[in-house]
C-alpha cells in the first residue's frame, strides 16, 4: 500500500469515529431543542480536541501543538461550510438531521483536503539546543 493509500485510510477511519461522535452530539443537541447552527456549533466544539487527537495522532502521525491553530482555524471554515450547505439543504429535505447525514461525505472530503495540504502538509519542525 503506498503512503498516500494508508493516510486516506486512516483518515477514513480516524473520520468514520470522528463522525459517529459529531453525529451523535448534534443529534443530541437537536432533540435538547437547539437550534441547527447551535447544534452544529455544539458539536464542532466538543469535537475539536477529540478530531486533533484522532486526527493529528492517528491519521497523520503528527500531534505538534504547532498545527492546532490552523486545525482550529480548518475547522472553523468548515463548519462555515457546512451551515451554508445545511441552511440550503434543510428546507428541501425537511430535515436538518438528514441534511447533515447526506452532507456528511461532502464535509469529509473538504476536510480531508483541508487538512492534508494546510495543517499536516509541511514538515515537522523539530527543535535544536544550541
Amino acid at each position: 500500500m503506498t503512503r498516500d493509500a494508508a493516510l486516506w485510510l486512516r483518515f477514513l477511519l480516524a473520520g468514520a469515529v470522528n463522525t459517529g461522535f459529531g453525529l451523535l452530539v448534534y443529534a443530541l443537541a437537536l432533540q435538547a431543542g437547539a437550534a441547527d447552527w447551535l447544534a452544529l456549533l455544539i458539536g464542532l466544539v466538543m469535537g475539536v480536541v477529540f478530531n486533533f487527537l484522532s486526527m493529528g495522532g492517528y491519521a497523520f502521525r503528527d500531534l505538534s501543538l504547532a498545527r492546532a491553530p490552523r486545525f482550529v482555524l480548518a475547522y472553523a471554515l468548515l463548519y462555515a461550510v457546512n451551515l451554508l450547505l445545511l441552511r440550503t439543504a434543510s428546507p428541501w429535505l425537511g430535515s436538518p438531521l438528514l441534511a447533515q447525514v447526506l452532507l456528511t461525505p461532502l464535509m469529509a472530503g473538504l476536510s480531508y483536503l483541508m487538512l492534508s495540504r494546510w495543517v499536516f502538509n509541511q514538515p515537522r519542525q523539530h527543535h535544536t539546543s544550541p
